[in-house]
């Protein structure tokens, strides 16, 4: 399987939960050369939400 990580090169949003008793990861990047990384499910949600919010589709590039 590919990396799916996010770079500045391929922005975008990764999130993973690979076994449900293990926490979430996730990592970000944005075209805009914001990134951000997190782990727990709450702190995942939370990115997740900021991104939608304030990334991604959210801004032109």
């Amino acid at each position: 399987m590919p990396n799916l990580a996010p770079t500045a090169n391929t922005p975008g949003l990764h999130v993973s939960k690979p076994f449900p008793s293990e926490p979430a990861t996730a990592s970000a990047v944005c075209h805009c050369g914001a990134s951000t990384s997190a782990k727990g499910d709450a702190q995942v949600g939370a990115l997740v939400a900021g991104w939608n919010a304030n990334h991604g589709a959210a801004h032109g590039k």
